[in-house]
């Protein structure tokens, strides 16, 4: 399968380097390899970290003299790996060109400072999305999504027994090749508990103080885990959108994961795969303009709510708002489209029903069609 960055990547290392940060699992490798022409991992041109006669070449510098793309993966656990690319880029970049991929935030874990300013461009790759795996999606690929999740392998696999056991190898390797070599976190069993716990949490305010609680730590170490959680690519937040005198939430956040199909909750998993397609979008569309994306939610001191804003440079482009089967327009919508500048509004849900009204300024469709609408 094409993935949706392939012709974004090859185009920004025509000039310089490209970061390529995602959930482990998420398709990185493959999409690498495909750009390459290949679909061996054994190819010389492809450098995992992980391997560690790879690793004691690239200590000391040794790059394939005939392969001018050259890939190097999860090379973020090297405690200088920034300043190893720096050289490396410095020395070829009229020669070769340099594809850096990892299972975390590659803009967060920098390691000495920022000394590769200037010198990439950053991609976030995102799990599969209706768009993505169909143009003309409908309710049946919805489903599928919602039962096993976006991530290649599962989603393509199509067999429930295959996804218990690519669930449980994905979070055990997240915890053991990604979270303790990274974050040296020793507290293992309650990580273990923090990640049970989290998806009971979705969609809904997070709580610390509760997390905390449930995990018998302090305030700041719960805190702290669900930002390395974050950093990995497991979990996200956004942030309360704010308007004018209206009396909206300032400091709480909601919660969801990058991988769906873990939420027992039906109203919360779908809530998270529409939060999941309009991150992938955000992400998109800043990564390849430059513009400043953000996914917001609304909610005011009697706990109206719009379950998702999206804004462009700090100017909200439209709300949606999440319905598994009521095709009633929302009276939070109504509320907010009278009192807010929110351009515009849509209520998705997994019904046919697809209306307009203009006076609200609020469309409401099923999610495939959003989606198709705006080829999330």
């Amino acid at each position: 399968m094409k993935r949706y960055l392939e012709e974004h990547i090859l185009r920004d290392l025509e000039d310089q380097m490209v970061f390529l940060g995602g959930a482990r699992q998420v398709g990185k490798t493959t999409l690498s390899l495909n750009l390459l022409g290949s679909n061996d991992p054994e190819h010389p041109a492809y450098h995992n970290w992980d391997e560690i006669n790879i690793k004691q070449r690239l200590i000391k510098g040794i790059l394939p003299a005939e392969e001018n793309f050259i890939i190097l993966d999860e090379i973020h656990k090297y405690d200088g790996w920034r300043n190893l690319i720096k050289g490396f880029y410095d020395r070829y970049k009229n020669k070769k060109q340099f594809l850096v991929t990892g299972s975390a935030r590659l803009d967060f874990y920098r390691r000495g400072g920022d000394s590769l300013q200037g010198r990439y461009f950053y991609y976030r790759l995102h799990p599969l999305s209706l768009n993505e795996i169909n143009l003309k999606s409908n309710k049946q690929d919805v489903e599928t999504l919602l039962k096993f999740g976006g991530f290649p392998r599962p989603f393509l696999k199509n067999e429930e027994t295959f996804y218990k056991r690519w669930q449980k190898t994905r979070l055990s390797r997240l915890i053991n090749e990604d979270l303790i070599p990274l974050e040296k976190v020793k507290e293992i069993s309650k990580i273990e508990l923090l990640l049970a716990i989290l998806p009971e949490k979705v969609s809904s305010i997070l709580s610390i103080n509760s997390i905390r609680e449930d995990l018998a730590v302090a305030f700041e170490t719960a805190d702290k885990w669900i930002h390395i959680l974050e950093n990995l690519y497991y979990c996200f937040r956004i942030s309360p959108w704010g308007y004018g005198t209206l009396n909206t939430a300032k400091k709480e956040k909601k919660l969801y994961l990058w991988d769906w199909s873990m939420i027992t909750d039906t109203g919360a998993r779908f809530e998270n795969l529409v939060a999941s397609h309009l991150l992938k979008y955000c992400h998109l569309q800043e990564d390849t303009t430059g513009d400043a994306y953000s996914l917001k939610f609304l909610r005011d001191h009697k706990k109206r709510e719009i379950d998702f804003i999206v804004e462009k440079n700090n100017q909200p482009l439209f709300g949606v708002e999440c319905k598994l089967h009521n095709t009633n327009i929302s009276s939070h919508i109504t509320y907010f489209a009278q009192r807010t500048n929110v351009p515009y509004f849509y209520q998705v849900h997994l019904a046919e029903d697809d209306y307009e009204m203009i006076d609200v300024r609020t469309r409401v469709l099923s999610f495939w069609k959003l989606c198709q609408l705006l080829k999330l």
